[in-house]
């Protein structure tokens, strides 16, 4: 213990003072000694019962040794009490003062165990077990256990005989005289010589059934990695054969009933309590199976239906009790299946995926307090440990320990784990355990959850060593090495990759490349010889860059084997280290801040376009730094920008290759932000709220573009008029553009107006604006690398065959004669985007009554505007598309909505101001308000909206290009349903399984209800 608080003086019959400042003396000491209720303290130490006892120092000293003083010298008064007579007493109470050993046994376990008191007090004379002090006491076996148990003839006995067991093993335990790692072997032994003599109960009481079977019992989790706690489920497994002459059928049966015999023994509570459950739910078909299976029978099993989870939990399979023979036949029959394991399609992410379904099923408000199950508790030990040794010990055979630590040791002695990382997760994994068997020893619960009292947390912290401040300094490690283990976790995955490949070279011993391969592979790399040479390409050589970049590799590659395709993810890293290696703050930057590098993998791995735009413009590396630097810039600032650079610009042709820079570097910050989940949805299940990324994806592309047409404008004009048209000249976004709704693939739908300037001759003026549209379309046709904006101008008056410009003059007498229902219901989205602001705002002036009219539509119109939809449905969908995944024009999709609101906002806009808007959810809410459409309608017609919005973008961000159909290759399937938020599969064929099924499954429904609505409110009402 550390600490020990220096021994005072007598607490109790000192001289001077008056009785109040001697109590308050009294007191004083018996706090320093670590009592919480220094008064009970006094009364109790003063109890007849103690006699002398309670007035020797040697007592003080033990008691303030203890996690709990209080509770240990209440456990010695109550065992005091609970002797048979007088001559017992004072046995106890002379072993208790003259017997250190003895002593500080006893008030250690009283100490630190209410349970083992109550035991005490029910059970006097066993605490005579804790008198032994021989060196063969220090390490008992599983023999020791089975000859303290020998002579146990029921269930009850067997109980008790467990506990005083039990008292040994935690006394050597607070002591401090076995580590955690002896203790839990101790448990673990205990355990399997009580289960031992539980079969022989069980055999005893039915002599028939022992004689018509071989059974075996096999160990499974702690128990098989000899790892028990104080109170944990035994996990067993059961195999039979037959004897003799029975036949397997009659054997199975009689070997059932006597494990099922063996498993009330220990789990039944009697007078006595019970003892643990025995636990046989890891038996093949789990407890839907029968409980007891032949070895063929177990083999048939695992051969063709076992999941990976279950060869996992095989690697610690133990024989511990019943037919020896018939135990290692099984073990030794499966153990070639367990290390065969990682070669299994999607295994990787099988396990994976088994620790996220662990932690996401914590109970609310315990994740924070789970030793166990939370993020840095013990499982995160164990998973990362067990898929290191499932993947490299195919192998190696040093790795096929079923005991954590020795595992872990093994790791780093093979070179799979550094040995610092060994060193930090060996102590950590220590410190957690220990912290897990001193809340579970407290009262033989089986809880995994660090207490709230303050009372339990000071023993608790006592009880691990801490003295000073028990409560913050045990919070404080507790921490610490929780962050540890959530630390190597993540890295462990894959940081032995990286070493096998660093350390390769021709001559060398040690690891092949055929080896590697296997490795790269089974975690997810469908091209691992590629995969093996970008990492020695990048991090062979003793340069500070190679060596930063063996630093951030391991990270990188689990991040990049999370994704749908791990080997683009890792194929761009080296593309972008290629381009910016011997820039000095790229790697910095990686190294330095975790999230930079993170978001950098998500990137890179997550589709085509943004790797893409990143390609073209490295140093936009710097935007992935943090959450400012993924902020969109807004329309005037990107405005500005642009602007300013077109002015520096030499030629109009340099001036658009500026204005392209800033709009490449913006639609990757807005990519980057999108894929990582800058906007709120990264992680999101797919029926989760996915509107502040679509919003925002759509008001930031269209500002980019905005800017972007805005500086080519002026690149126009400079060519040949300097900085004034003889014209005013206005640009005024359609469609998607003018809805602040666009997409990464969407095209600018727009239309030109100008107004000739005072004194200028409208023909000279209309040649202008002819001259500078035509100029402007040809800037922004220029070839280029970086996805194109491309200008549609056939929303204008007489489409292709009209003018593409107009004076407003001309717009105003076309409309006022000429216009048709299609050119209101398109208007209901224009917007100026670019040139003379005033013109562009006069342009609004003139359209409004056009798209809001006065007593809305007449039936004619609205009959015009339906058969122009039926129309569209009929003759634009393209030849072979599906209708229920075509997200613009398929049944439920874009248009389906866009259509419904935008009659709505016809019909009712003149007389419903906050209908008058661009945006398509703006309307739709607008509606909901006015009681235009109700609240279930609208939220589906929303939700279709959503979801086909997002699955556009998604389209184009995996493939590079736009599409509004599912892509049909897998992987790129796969990409999309990340993007949405679904998790992939945990089986076989994940992406054909988890993305093509469920997302497709879920478009179709969420769709088809939309369709369901857009034909009540659109076609019938």
């Amino acid at each position: 213990m550390t600490n020990e608080p220096s021994r005072p003086g007598p607490y109790r019959g000192e001289s001077g003072g008056d009785s109040g400042g001697r109590r308050r003396s009294a007191s004083t000491r018996l706090l320093r000694y670590g009592f919480n209720d220094p008064a009970t303290a006094s009364r109790l130490l003063a109890a007849e019962e103690l006699g002398e006892l309670g007035t020797d120092a040697v007592l003080l000293d033990a008691l303030g040794a203890t996690a709990d003083p209080d509770l240990a010298l209440l456990g010695l008064i109550r065992l005091v009490e609970a002797q048979p007579d007088e001559t017992a007493r004072r046995t106890l109470l002379r072993t208790v003062g003259s017997a250190k050993p003895l002593r500080d046994r006893l008030l250690g376990v009283l100490g630190a165990s209410e349970a083992l008191g109550d035991h005490l007090a029910t059970h006097a004379g066993d605490w005579q077990s804790l008198a032994v002090y021989e060196s063969a006491d220090l390490n008992p076996g599983v023999a020791d256990f089975e000859a303290a148990l020998a002579d146990v003839r029921d269930p009850d006995a067997l109980r008790v005989g467990y506990r005083r067991a039990m008292l040994t093993i935690a006394a050597r335990d607070v002591c401090g005289t076995a580590d955690f790692v002896q203790n839990a072997a101790e448990l673990t032994d205990l355990a399997t010589a009580t289960l031992r003599r539980a079969l022989a109960l069980a055999e005893a009481d039915a002599p028939e059934d022992a004689a018509a079977c071989r059974l075996a019992v096999i160990a499974m989790g702690k128990a098989g990695g000899r790892e028990l706690n104080y109170v944990s489920d035994v996990d067993v497994i059961f195999v039979a054969e037959a004897v003799g002459d029975t036949e397997e059928a009659p054997a199975v049966q009689a070997a059932t009933r006597l494990a099922a015999h063996l498993m009330r023994i220990c789990s039944d509570p009697t007078a006595e309590g019970t003892i643990w459950p025995v636990d046989a739910n890891l038996r093949p078909e789990g407890r839907n199976g029968p409980l007891v299976r032949t070895l063929s029978s177990h083999l048939a099993y695992y051969q063709r239906w076992a999941k990976t989870w279950e060869f996992q939990a095989l690697l610690k399979a133990r024989p511990v009790a019943g037919d020896a023979a018939l135990g290692a036949a099984y073990c030794q029959a499966l153990e070639p299946m367990v290390w065969q394991v990682s070669e299994r399609e999607n295994f990787v992410p099988d396990v994976q995926q088994m620790r996220r379904r662990v932690i996401a099923e914590i109970p609310a408000g315990q994740r924070e307090r789970q030793l166990k199950l939370g993020p840095g508790g013990l499982r995160d030990v164990e998973f990362a440990v067990q898929l290191l040794q499932l993947v490299h010990g195919r192998g190696d055979t040093t790795l096929r320990s079923s005991t954590t630590l020795v595992a872990v040791d093994a790791l780093a002695t093979g070179g799979y784990v550094g040995r610092q990382d060994a060193a930090a997760l060996d102590a950590s994994y220590r410190f957690l355990r220990t912290m897990e068997h001193r809340i579970q020893l407290h009262k033989l619960r089986r809880t995994h959850l660090v207490p709230e009292d303050e009372a339990d947390l000071r023993r608790l912290g006592r009880g691990v060593g801490f003295r000073a401040e028990p409560v913050t300094e045990l919070t404080r490690a507790w921490k610490r090495h929780a962050s540890v283990v959530r630390r190597l976790h993540e890295k462990l995955f894959y940081r032995p990759l990286l070493d096998a490949v660093a350390q390769l070279a021709p001559g060398e011993t040690g690891l092949s490349l055929d080896a590697a391969r296997l490795r790269m592979e089974a975690l997810g790399y469908a091209d691992p010889s590629s995969a093996l040479r970008h990492l020695e390409a990048l991090a062979s050589g003793v340069s500070r860059k190679a060596a930063i970049q063996r630093t951030l590799l391991p990270v990188l590659l689990g991040w990049f084997a999370d994704s749908a395709d791990p080997d683009a993810g890792l194929l761009n890293f080296r593309k972008v280290s290629d381009a910016l290696g011997k820039t000095p703050w790229y790697l910095r930057l990686l190294r330095d801040e975790g999230a930079a590098a993170e978001n950098l993998a998500r990137v890179l791995s997550a589709g085509r376009l943004a790797p893409d735009l990143l390609l073209r413009a490295p140093e936009a590396v710097a935007l992935l730094g943090g959450p400012e630097g993924l902020a969109p810039r807004g329309s005037r600032a990107l405005t500005q920008e642009v602007l300013a650079a077109v002015r520096r610009a030499e030629s109009a042709e340099a001036a658009v290759d500026a204005a392209r820079g800033v709009r490449r570097r913006e639609l990757f910050r807005t990519a980057a932000a999108d894929l990582i989940g800058a906007y709120g949805t990264e992680g999101l299940p797919a029926h989760e709220d996915p509107a502040p990324s679509v919003d925002r994806v759509g008001e930031a592309i269209s500002d980019v573009n905005a800017a972007a047409i805005a500086g080519t404008l002026r690149a126009a004009t400079r060519a040949r008029w300097g900085d004034e048209l003889p014209t005013r000249f206005a640009v005024i976004g359609m469609g998607r553009f003018g809805g602040r709704e666009m997409g990464y693939g969407s095209d600018a739908d727009v239309l030109f107006v100008h107004e000739p300037r005072e004194g200028v001759d409208e023909g000279e003026a209309n040649k202008a604006a002819f001259a500078v549209a035509t100029e402007l379309q040809r800037l922004l046709q220029l070839p280029s690398t970086d996805p194109p904006l491309l200008i549609d101008t056939d929303l204008r008056p007489e489409g292709k065959s009209g003018p593409l410009v107009r004076t407003l003059s001309s717009y105003r007498a076309y409309y006022r004669r000429w216009s048709a229902v299609w050119e209101s219901q398109a208007l209901l989205r224009a917007r100026p985007v670019a040139g003379d602001e005033e013109l562009g705002a006069r342009f609004i002036e003139l359209i409004d009554p056009l798209r809001y009219p006065e007593d809305g539509p007449g039936e004619d119109a609205v009959r015009e505007i339906r058969r122009l939809k039926a129309r569209m449905e009929g003759e634009r969908l393209p030849r072979g598309a599906d209708p229920t995944t075509h997200v613009k024009l398929g049944r439920g999709g874009l248009s389906d909505v866009e259509w419904t609101v935008q009659l709505l906002q016809l019909r009712h806009g003149s007389c419903i101001p906050q209908l008058r808007t661009t945006s398509t959810r703006p309307a739709l809410a607008a509606a909901l308000e006015a009681g235009l459409i109700d609240g279930e309608d609208a939220e589906v017609l929303d939700a279709a909206w959503l979801l086909a919005t997002r699955v556009r973008n998604a389209v184009m961000l995996v493939r590079g290009r736009p599409g509004d159909t599912f892509p049909s290759e897998a992987r790129e399937l796969a990409a999309v349903g990340r993007y949405l938020g679904y998790e992939p599969s945990s089986s076989a064929g994940q992406a054909e399984i988890g993305a093509s099924g469920e997302v497709l499954e879920d478009y179709r429904r969420t769709t088809r209800r939309a369709r369901a609505v857009v034909d009540r409110l659109f076609y019938e009402d």
